[in-house]
């Protein structure tokens, strides 16, 4: 019983110990797998890690390599761009020595052209020099003169008071008249005697400036005529379009008149369908109102399509281009006078004026013409050119708008030129040019002889038959209006007046100063452009018949 129980137990602890030591030894074997798999990844890690360090070697090679040849090529590219800079600043050194030798040249020749400009001004300025000596010593001789004359005066008035007190006392001897008539007959001896006396001053007087003035006022007039001629170009307040056929007429005046009622209420001008054939006719005062209508009826004819939607754009089209011809007809009057800063308000404003007339003469082109009339007679008397220019060019800008403010084209034009900071001598010689203000230097006076020139030549204005006879009128009736006329004739269409007196009323001195009378008067009373000769005739005739 004993033994039995001893047995298993044996058993068990042969069994324990052997699965302890079977475990052991699977436990040694797994241990050792795991250590050898532990082993393997460690080498495997090293490798790896080893395998990385060495590839990030090889890129930092290749970086140290890619950044030593970025660098070459960096040191390649600076050293050509340098190259490249030195090439462009040489070349750029070359230019400016070439610009700097070109201006140095330029003013050189600017130089000379101002030394030889000089140089005649100064030349003329000495010929001027000697003639206001020469003036100067004839003008000392005619003091001499004069003081000579008034000496011989004082005693003929000194004889004539010792025959008036003579001629008193033996009148009063004689014919017993009162003191009163005397005097009377006396005081008309002696106004004869002065006025005589006056006349003849008068004569030499005229005689003197007129040797000397008159030659060099004309030449200096006829030279500015000469560089500065001029087309004469008639205007009127009608325009003529014409037609492809006469069919069109009908669709210009449209469905019961509305395409004829819309076109002159968007122009504001009359358009006239009358039997002329293929034409019609814009009639209005406002030059630009009828360009504009001219245009937009030109351009519906040209498309065809024509309805009141289709008249307002054309108008509108039309009106554009109406006023940026006015802007370059400004611009192009500045450039042909050598005119270079003027407000772009003012340079609309005188374009203006190419689309308005006076006694059908062109506005503008009459402006240009007194620019450069007034120029070249500023030049050749030693004024300032471009100032002269200028006020010619502007004197009339006030007409360019007097149909749209209130007030005359001068009031107009001097409120425009002083707005838009124009000099203060263009101001007056625009304020002067018709004698309302006094003038306030020589350019207002060389503008107002520009103007007369211009408007004055033949052919440059055009007149109404009833303002043309009444102004010859006028001056008949003036001349005539004097005690001792006996006829006066108007002539060469009213630049001239010839007077024809009384032979027994009038004598040879009065003649003269009756023409200064006349003189006085026609300029006082009368408008007109130019000038008129005033010619007093004395025709004393002696007839006896042998029989």
């Amino acid at each position: 019983m004993m033994n039995n129980t001893v047995f298993p137990l044996a058993t068990v602890a042969v069994i324990f110990l052997i699965s302890l030591v079977v475990g052991c030894l699977i436990g040694y074997a797994i241990r050792k797998n795991v250590w050898e798999t532990r082993a393997e990844n460690a080498r495997q890690s090293v490798e790896a890690i080893l395998a990385k360090a060495k590839a990030e070697v090889e890129v930092a090679k290749a970086e140290i390599q890619a950044q030593k040849q970025a660098a070459e090529a960096v040191k390649r590219d600076a050293e050509t761009e340098k190259k490249a800079k030195i090439l462009e600043a040489q070349e750029e050194i070359r230019d400016y020595r070439q610009k700097v030798e070109d201006e140095l040249n330029r003013r050189r020749d600017e130089a000379a052209r101002k030394e030889n400009r000089l140089q005649q001004k100064e030349d003329t300025l000495d010929h001027r020099s000697s003639l206001l000596d020469d003036r100067e010593k004839q003008l000392t001789q005619r003091k001499a003169q004069i003081k000579q004359q008034e000496e011989k005066v004082a005693g003929l008035l000194e004889e004539a008071h010792g025959l008036v007190e003579k001629q008193n006392d033996k009148l009063l001897e004689i014919s017993r008249l009162d003191e009163e008539e005397a005097k009377k007959i006396v005081l008309a001896q002696v106004s004869d005697h002065l006025t005589k006396e006056k006349a003849e001053l008068i004569r030499a007087n005229e005689e003197e400036i007129s040797a000397r003035a008159d030659r060099f006022a004309h030449q200096i007039i006829v030279d500015a005529i000469q560089s500065s001629a001029a087309d004469t170009v008639a205007e009127t307040t009608v325009s003529v379009v014409d037609l492809p056929n006469d069919d069109m007429k009908g669709r210009i005046i449209g469905r019961e008149g509305r395409n004829i009622r819309s076109f002159e209420a968007m122009t504001g001008v009359d358009l006239i369908i009358d039997d002329t054939p293929n034409t019609v006719t814009l009639s209005g005062f406002d030059s630009i109102r009828r360009e504009v209508a001219k245009r937009a009826l030109q351009k519906l004819i040209k498309d065809g399509r024509i309805h009141p939607a289709r008249i307002e754009e054309m108008v509108d089209k039309a009106r554009k281009e109406v006023n940026d011809d006015i802007y370059e007809a400004g611009e192009s009057a500045l450039m042909e006078l050598g005119i270079h800063r003027m407000n772009p308000e003012l340079v609309k404003i005188l374009g203006r004026l190419k689309y308005r007339t006076s006694y059908g003469q062109n506005v503008l082109a009459h402006s240009i013409e007194v620019g450069k009339l007034a120029g070249t007679m500023a030049a050749e008397l030693g004024l300032d050119e471009k100032l002269a220019v200028r006020a010619g060019l502007l004197h009339d800008i006030g007409k360019a708008i007097d149909h749209d403010i209130e007030g005359s084209h001068v009031e107009i034009g001097v409120e425009l030129t002083r707005k838009y900071h124009e000099p203060d001598l263009v101001v007056n010689a625009i304020a002067a040019h018709h004698g309302d203000v006094p003038k306030l230097s020589f350019i207002a006076d060389l503008v107002v002889a520009a103007d007369t020139i211009s408007s004055a030549r033949p052919g440059a204005r055009s007149e109404s038959l009833e303002n043309y006879i009444r102004r010859l009128t006028e001056l008949e009736d003036i001349a005539g209006s004097y005690d001792g006329v006996k006829q006066a004739y108007a002539i060469q269409a009213g630049r001239e007046v010839r007077v024809m007196v009384e032979p027994g009323k009038i004598l040879d001195d009065e003649i003269t100063v009756l023409a200064h009378e006349i003189r006085d008067r026609v300029e006082k009373e009368l408008d007109y452009p130019g000038n008129i000769k005033i010619t007093v005739i004395r025709e004393k005739r002696a007839v006896a018949v042998a029989k």
